[in-house]
């Protein structure tokens, strides 16, 4: 069972169909096609495709039209398939399905709102300005989990699916999804000008539920952006295609699983993309503050409008804690002196100067209880003494850069080609110089 999303005329599914029959040629195998389609002129096309082709029970099942959006009227839900492949719109606003669905908060699909970590309601919708990541999730919901082989999926998408959301946000809770339930095989990097109309850099996410024992906990980048085959005539600004030695040069990359040529093939463990957003607070200091007085929420506001921030004024305490609670100023727990006896305190925070740091998931921790106090240790508390971390913000992000990992330094010139062309820069100007004198 082949399925397709966002089939458009339909031409990958077709396409998909006649590949894995000549994989299979000589076994008894029967395909059955699957797709959805929103505009109602190639959906059209995808159908009477399949009636032309005598196939009226593929075309059977194609549905479409205004009416048929994937994101909020999916026409096979619940169903399960065994390859999934997709191109989804890019860039494109899903704020029509969205109000349909009943506003982002009241999202309840399955497909969308999903169980992960302990969260019941661990949400993948994404941002309504750019729908494509949630094409993804749509198949990854319709992954078979109870059979032998599963299923994979193979999904095209361009390079803002990478990195676009904020951790806890949609995009990047997709990508934290299919990282931590180590469903991502490979991304594939795609050559430039490979699409009609765009020229804009795009991936291949190819993902399965049933990996080798290999790639388990693995993640393969291949960068085949210079894989490529030159038109001999541009259309529009399509210059390129993927002739059978580019397609067989990725495809005996994707097997070899290794980095013996790390310029196109790195591999990766799943957590290698992830990370905390940690938010780092400061004390709110102002001049006109008394040392050692817990100010009320009223007064704080008061005393705020009233003095000015200053690095060496005191520090306004919020809140003092019962005797006995341990002082961590790691976590803005203070020691400080109230009516003349040590006790453990909370200051107000600086707006001014709260921040953020990203921190790596694998961040080492050494002799420390986690990578973050490792990190903030190292990076920040030597620069400023009297920051904390709030954990309650603490977030987990994941996004990949393959500009990060497959980043070619320009070579630097020596020192006689600089001076070469200085030489010959002053030999120039004396020359112009000449012909101005005379």
């Amino acid at each position: 069972m082949l399925y397709d999303g966002a089939m458009g005329t339909g031409g990958m599914l077709t396409v998909a169909d006649d590949t894995l029959n000549e994989l299979t040629a000589g076994k008894k195998i029967d395909t059955h096609l699957y797709g959805q389609e929103i505009n109602a002129e190639t959906f059209a096309i995808a159908k009477a495709d399949l009636i032309l082709k005598g196939d009226g029970r593929a075309a059977d099942n194609i549905k479409g039209g205004p009416e048929f959006s994937t994101l909020s009227n999916d026409a096979f839900a619940g169903k399960e398939f065994d390859f999934m492949l997709s191109n989804p719109p890019y860039g494109k606003s899903w704020k029509t399905d969205q109000e349909r669905m009943g506003g982002a908060k009241s999202i309840t699909d399955p497909r969308f709102i999903v169980e992960h970590d302990g969260d019941p309601e661990f949400s993948l919708v994404t941002r309504s300005s750019d729908g494509q990541m949630l094409f993804l999730a749509n198949l990854i919901a319709k992954m078979k989990n109870d059979t032998v082989t599963g299923s994979r999926i193979a999904e095209i998408h361009n390079g803002s699916s990478l990195f676009t959301g904020d951790a806890g946000q949609g995009e990047s809770n997709i990508r934290r999804y299919v990282m931590e339930n180590d469903l991502v095989e490979a991304i594939v990097a795609l050559p430039l000008n490979l699409f009609y109309n765009t020229g804009i850099a795009t991936y291949i996410w190819v993902l399965s539920n049933r990996k080798q024992d290999r790639r388990k906990g693995k993640v393969q980048l291949i960068d085949a952006t210079k894989w490529f085959t030159p038109l001999r005539k541009n259309l529009g600004s399509k210059n390129c295609e993927l002739s059978a030695t580019n397609i067989d040069a990725i495809m005996a990359t994707f097997h070899a699983f290794d980095e013996a040529d790390a310029e196109v093939s790195k591999i990766f463990d799943n957590a290698d993309f992830g990370y905390y957003k940690v938010a780092v607070d400061r004390p709110l200091r102002l001049v006109d503050a008394e040392p050692g007085r817990v100010y009320k929420p009223a007064e704080i506001k008061a005393l705020r409008a009233a003095s000015e921030r200053a690095d060496a004024a005191p520090a306004v305490i919020k809140k003092l804690h019962k005797l006995g609670v341990v002082a961590d100023p790691l976590r803005g727990l203070f020691e400080a002196e109230v009516d003349g006896k040590t006790r453990v305190v909370e200051y107000e925070r600086d707006t001014e100067l709260s921040d953020t740091e990203q921190i790596p998931l694998t961040e080492p921790a050494g002799e420390y209880a986690s990578g973050i106090e490792a990190f903030l240790r190292r990076e920040v508390l030597p620069y400023a003494s009297d920051a904390w971390i709030d954990e309650s913000k603490t977030k987990i992000g994941y996004e990949v850069s393959f500009t990060r990992h497959f980043y070619e330094p320009a070579p630097m010139r020596t020192l006689d080609e600089i001076r070469a062309d200085i030489r010959a820069l002053e030999a120039e100007t004396d020359d112009l110089l000449s012909e101005i004198v005379g």
